[in-house]
């Protein structure tokens, strides 16, 4: 029987390439998303390169009983996850007080609440089963804070500091949990968000060799990774106190994201680094 993966943002970015790289390795896929005409289109196009079993699941993640909406329809389809991979999240920049409040809490739902409870919906099976893996997608802004981007790092911090810690408390019961720390990545996030300077730290890169180096840090047991050497690089040696001079430094650097006349744009992506 093959290992089954469930991916949310699944329809388009990083989460696409998710369940494509999964499926290639001999994964049966759940799609996860709100749009389901592209999930549907994907879950063909998987089914007809790679001969996997591909299940679409559509779900708003922002909804409060979102995880428990999916892990009930898993169960109805009589499935089972191996690899549950938390990608779906969106951005939001600018001002505080400019951002809408709604939007924010939208934004928490999907990229912190949503996440914690697919993971507890989902991890107790795999325990009883007797392994499994969680890949948990942050973000390279999760390493200090953020200014501009006060809620959206803020969440990336908690995906990077809730993964590594699961990984201590379940690395010696067959569950393997990795945090990806992406830097820019050409997906749809930045043409929502409304402006490239969004990408305030590293060069652009494709999600290809992003989940590939993922899927193999995943293989090898890390806790957590940053790819490209560049963002690797600032992740590792970007000093982390005094906290108020780091998110000093951080300001002068994420100001760019603000244009004209004061305004700033506001991001309006469903899967995103």
């Amino acid at each position: 029987m093959n290992r089954t993966a469930l991916v949310t943002g699944a329809s388009s970015g990083l989460g696409a390439e998710f369940a494509t790289q999964l499926a290639a390795q001999g994964h049966d896929v759940i799609l996860v998303a709100r749009s389901g005409d592209r999930l549907a289109a994907l879950a063909e196009r998987l089914v007809a390169d790679h001969s996997v079993r591909a299940h679409v699941l559509v779900q708003d993640l922002a909804r409060p009983d979102a995880a428990r909406r999916v892990a009930e329809q898993v169960t109805d389809h009589g499935l089972h996850v191996d690899l549950l991979v938390n990608n779906a999240g969106f951005g939001t920049c600018g001002r505080f007080e400019e951002i809408s409040t709604g939007r924010d809490h939208e934004q928490l739902m999907v990229n912190v609440v949503a996440l914690v409870d697919l993971t507890h919906e989902l991890l107790p099976g795999m325990l009883a089963r007797g392994g499994g893996s969680v890949i948990n997608v942050a973000s390279n802004a999760g390493f200090q804070p953020s200014p501009y981007f006060a809620v959206y790092g803020a969440s990336k911090a908690f995906v990077l500091n809730f993964g590594l810690a699961l990984r201590q408390e379940y690395r010696k019961r067959g569950i393997r949990v990795l945090t990806l720390c992406p830097g820019p990545v050409e997906t749809g996030f930045f043409e929502a968000i409304g402006t490239r300077n969004a990408a305030v730290t590293g060069s652009f890169t494709t999600p290809e060799p992003v989940v590939r180096a993922t899927l193999r840090a995943l293989e090898r047991g890390r806790g957590y990774v940053v790819p490209g050497f560049g963002n690797a690089l600032g992740a590792h040696l970007t000093p982390r106190r005094p906290r108020t001079l780091v998110a000093a430094i951080a300001e002068r650097v994420t100001r760019k994201v603000l244009v004209a006349e004061g305004k700033a744009p506001v991001a309006s992506a469903e899967p995103a680094a």
